[in-house]
């Protein structure tokens, strides 16, 4: 699957899920509470494809689901290699993290990073609409 095809299918479910979770009358907060991993398996079970295997992306304690994403992440469907190697920005070090090659391209694997699924950095990041908290990481 593409980058694109996965980033407009999840910011079309989460759209749905905040948007149900707003005419409930959730508060922000709550909304957030709602994506915690645990309840999410069994709320929603097609948000995530490892919901049905019980598996979660990150191994932590408390994953939140909210993000589901990092807002650092920088993407188009060529990989880093069309890039010189610019793909994440902040404080992600891109020459000493990890790497895979898929396709002929080279692609930033983000596996071990977990700050994109606490509680904390999801309310401090916070919107709504999920294409605009990762309206940045779509390159043209």
């Amino acid at each position: 699957m593409k980058y694109i095809d996965w980033f407009e299918s999840h910011a079309q479910k989460h759209k749905k899920i905040v948007e149900r979770l707003r005419c409930k009358g959730y508060t922000k907060e709550q909304i957030v509470d709602y994506f915690d991993f645990e309840n999410m398996k069994e709320n929603e079970e097609d948000f995530c494809p490892l919901y049905k295997q019980n598996k979660k992306c990150h191994d932590i304690k408390t994953l939140n689901c909210y993000m589901c994403a990092c807002p650092n992440f920088r993407f188009n469907d060529d990989g880093l290699a069309k890039y010189n190697g610019l793909k994440i920005l902040s404080k992600c070090d891109i020459n000493n993290g990890k790497k895979f090659a898929s396709g002929g391209f080279i692609h930033q694997d983000c596996s071990s990073c977990t700050v994109p699924h606490h509680k904390a950095y999801v309310l401090k990041n916070f919107s709504y609409d999920w294409r605009e908290m990762m309206g940045e990481c779509k390159i043209n």
